[in-house]
């Protein structure tokens, strides 16, 4: 009969990376760091922890520190390393996550997340009693997991030459780890740049099919958080599919708990599978029920976020249902929202996700897109410090002593926009100084263990409400409450009170953690009294009046003001809407909490808001407050008025009396870049002279200046500022002669301005004696007569220094056009007889001679010559 102990002994035989530790160990003596590459299911995450801590192997006793990027992966790991020793959790192998902690003093081996650490850095960078730190699943690059990297390193560099670092990794860039750890580590005799030490641990030999498996139809490709849902349709029809053709449980991969939700609807009325789902939100006991495997044979379809990819085993596993999307974090900086977006998975995704079904035995993976588009996935995940909004990560290096963050070894710098962004917020909430240095108030911010944002709404909401009530809201704004609670904060906040759910126990828990980390860093004022009065005075709040003040103290920028039925503005100049059927739709303002911007939307989409006043909305965005003078372009005119407002949205506006010239100057610009030279007084002389400077131009090239919109719209100061200077408005504007404003670009400085008149004359004398004006407005100059004043005429005249001939429109002795000609020779010869015959008919009082050539010009009819 098999004993506990014989199947823990022999599950820890069977760990294929029990071969690669005695390398690791060489390694970790010899240099102090080490990359582990060990596919999934080879142990990494549970035999090496043990073996580094001199639980198993019978090496010297050390305290061992595992970071994991997931509370559930950090669950999980500790209870299987503690089933192993067979002991419980909390005794020589336990955990800590934000909120729970099971650990004591007679821990060896203490799995947290990689946010739990960095925390404790920055309490304590010695690390005081630590002797190894393994950062697991580094490959996902979460910006944690990055930062914690970067402190470590600096640590071993100025502290602790002895703390030993391991970056342990199924899928990764070894290369890029290596040079970093090995870079970023103290000399220790190594040559300069020399790597790391890169150990790889053989691989689970059980072979995974490879089905495709992509829809028949296409589907629309995610934006945002949307997934076509005909993707969804096909995902639950291929799991379907895979429990007919296999064997074994199904692990279905999918990119949120949206989706879960909907495929688990889809996949209702399964006959003989239990549908289970498991993400960050999961309650802890299906998430152990899911990691303990089946029980009495019944099959199971376990449907997962990425948060299953890695560190976790789910026992039974024989086929993976692989959707091909994930979730990345990405800040929008000009609107001030950040939200996660849905993109295709990494190929190293891929691998991982895949390797699930060939963790116990031979599997199967059911991929649902086309094997064309394979090769076309990015290689890796998007590193989160790319894309992710990064005030967090901006205040962590203030704290560490380096704001910039440029002198922490990351494998990736952080994007020199972003940290701009950042540091901006950190500044208007008084976390960092002008130099970006942590203020003390910035301090405490960063041990309450929450975004910068939601630590100064804890903070000083905690002043006006109370400590509890605070940290009550701040716990919903943490951890986004169901869409089923609705958009209305304060609704929500009433329903995870009353609620006996998973996400109220864990709201209630987070609440209270807040509450007594106020207390434990000194920044708590008092507690809410039963009437609602903070403890240290003032005014009693409702429910919606504190949850308003609290989001609009944690979101600033976004408190909106209504401006439609369902509309919005807020103060960082992004529309908002509201949803269908939100009773939030009659407030005159809201402090948006949570918001997202739909690709190829103009207006961002509420999805929990908090009803507001306006004197809330103007203290907690007082650093957004203005109020001066205005003078801009509006409506066709100069508007000067002065102006209050709150970012984008206007508050209060009187017209200004006596606006300074410098700014009428500049709104006058603006309306001539926005709206063109046409606001000028452009009479007939003044469009002829713009078009015989044009025809200049075209001719002649310089000196003639360029006299096309654009070329005067970038010359506005050297032709019209003298007008410019004098005007206050559209209607001087109008008054403006151009034509006189434009000769000032003429070619004075050369001399050559005194041959406009020659070069472009504005009239041509003809045989006749009439002065006739030349039309400049095509492509070539025109003169347009009347035949008979040209009688006599051999050649047609030469404008601009004889370079080009006048194309010459010859009308009838009523002014409608007869013929178009530029060589006046070769009509008199050929084509005046036809247009002789065809007119004189018409005319019979106009002469038409037989030789046009050598009769005598005339305006006159016979009678009258």
């Amino acid at each position: 009969m098999t004993t506990p102990t014989d199947r823990r002994t022999g599950a820890l035989d069977r760990l294929p990376v029990r071969d690669a530790v005695p390398e690791l160990l060489r390694a970790l003596d010899d240099r102090g760091v080490a990359v582990l590459c060990a596919p999934p299911g080879t142990g990494k995450t549970t035999l090496v922890p043990l073996v580094l801590a001199g639980l198993v192997g019978g090496g010297p006793v050390r305290r061992v520190l595992v970071a994991e990027p997931r509370r559930i992966a950090a669950r999980a790991a500790a209870r299987r390393m503690a089933w192993l020793l067979g002991e419980r959790t909390g005794e020589r192998v336990g955990f800590t996550v934000r909120g729970e902690r099971q650990a004591g003093r007679g821990t060896v081996v203490e799995v947290v997340t990689t946010g739990v650490l960095v925390q404790r850095l920055h309490r304590d960078q010695e690390l005081t009693g630590v002797d190894v730190v393994v950062l697991d699943e580094c490959h996902e690059r979460h910006l944690d997991a990055d930062t914690a990297a970067a402190f470590l390193l600096d640590v071993r560099a100025a502290l602790r030459p002895d703390l030993r670092l391991v970056a342990a990794s199924a899928t990764t860039d070894a290369e890029g780890w290596a040079r970093l750890l090995g870079d970023g580590g103290p000399d220790g005799g190594k040559a300069p740049g020399e790597p790391a030490p890169v150990v790889s641990a053989p691989g689970v030999s059980h072979p995974v099919e490879v089905v495709w498996a992509p829809p028949e139809r296409p589907v629309r490709p995610p934006h945002g958080m949307r997934v076509d849902p005909a993707l969804l349709d096909h995902v639950a029809a291929v799991v379907r599919r895979a429990l007919r053709e296999r064997e074994g449980d199904v692990l279905c991969f999918l990119p949120g708990v949206g989706e879960i939700a909907r495929v688990a609807g889809k996949l209702g009325g399964l006959a003989g599978a239990e549908v289970l789902q498991v993400h960050g939100r999961a309650p802890a006991a299906v998430q152990e029920a899911v990691l303990a495997g089946a029980e009495g044979g019944r099959r199971r379809v376990v449907l997962a976020t990425s948060v299953a990819e890695s560190s976790l085993t789910v026992p039974g596993v024989r086929v993976v249902v692989d959707c091909g999307l994930a979730r990345e974090p990405r800040m929008d900086h000009a609107r001030g929202l950040s939200a996660l977006t849905t993109v295709r998975a990494s190929r190293a995704a891929a691998r991982q996700r895949a390797g699930r079904a060939g963790r116990e035995a031979p599997g199967v993976v059911y991929r649902c897109w086309p094997e064309a588009e394979d090769a076309r996935l990015p290689r890796f995940p998007s590193p989160e410090i790319a894309g992710a909004d990064l005030t967090a990560f901006a205040l962590q290096a203030a704290c560490w002593g380096d704001p910039d963050a440029s002198g922490l070894a990351l494998l990736d710098p952080p994007p020199a926009g972003a940290m701009a962004a950042a540091r901006e917020t950190l500044t208007a909430i008084g976390a960092v100084d002008a130099a970006g240095r942590a203020t003390e108030r910035g301090a405490r911010m960063a041990r309450l263990g929450l975004h910068p944002r939601l630590a100064r709404a804890l903070i000083d909401g905690a002043e006006e409400v109370g400590a509890r009530r605070a940290a009550e809201v701040v716990a919903l704004l943490s951890e986004e409450p169901p869409r089923e609670y609705g958009d209305d904060l304060a609704a929500a906040w009433r329903t995870a009170r009353r609620g006996g759910d998973p996400y109220a126990a864990r709201w209630r828990q987070e609440a209270r953690r807040l509450e007594q980390a106020l207390t434990a860093t000194g920044t708590a004022s008092g507690t809410a009294r039963p009437d609602g009065r903070p403890g240290g005075g003032g005014p009693a709040r409702g429910d919606d009046a504190v949850a308003g003040l609290v989001a609009a103290l944690a979101f600033p920028e976004r408190v909106a003001r209504r401006r439609g039925e369902r509309a919005y503005l807020m103060a960082a100049g992004t529309g908002a809407e509201l949803g269908d059927g939100s009773r939030l739709g009659g407030a005159p303002w809201l402090a948006v909490a949570v918001a997202d911007r739909p690709v190829a939307s103009a207006s961002a989409r509420v999805r929990l808001a908090a009803v507001t006043d306006e004197d809330t909305a103007r203290t907690a965005a007082a650093a957004l407050a203005s109020d001066g003078a205005e003078v801009r372009w509006a409506d066709g005119d100069v508007l000067a008025r002065r102006v209050t407002r709150l970012g984008a949205i206007e508050l209060v506006s009187r017209p200004l009396a006596g606006p300074a010239p410098k700014a009428v100057r500049q709104a006058l610009l603006e309306g001539l870049r926005r709206e063109g030279t046409g606001l000028l007084g452009w009479s007939a002389r003044a469009t002829a002279v713009r078009q015989r400077m044009a025809f200049l131009h075209r001719a002649l090239g310089g000196p003639w200046p360029d006299v096309s919109e654009a070329a005067l719209l970038a010359r506005l100061d050297d032709w019209l500022g003298a007008e410019l200077a004098r005007a206050r408005g559209r209607a001087d504007l109008e008054r403006v002669d151009a034509g006189a404003a434009l000769a000032r670009l003429l070619p004075w400085a050369t001399g050559e301005a005194a041959r406009f008149e020659e070069l472009a004359p504005e009239r041509i004398e003809v045989p006749s004696g009439s002065r006739v004006r030349v039309d400049y407005g095509g492509d070539r100059p025109v003169l347009a007569v009347k035949l008979q004043e040209l009688f006599g005429w051999q050649e047609a005249p030469r404008i601009a220094g004889g370079r080009v001939p006048l194309l010459v429109h010859l009308l009838s002795p009523a002014g409608r056009p007869a013929a178009v000609t530029a060589d006046l020779a070769s009509f008199w010869k050929d084509g005046y007889h036809s247009v002789r015959a065809e007119l004189r008919g018409r005319y019979p009082r106009h002469p038409w001679p037989e030789d046009p050539t050598a009769a005598e010009p005339t305006r006159r009819t016979n009678a009258r010559r």
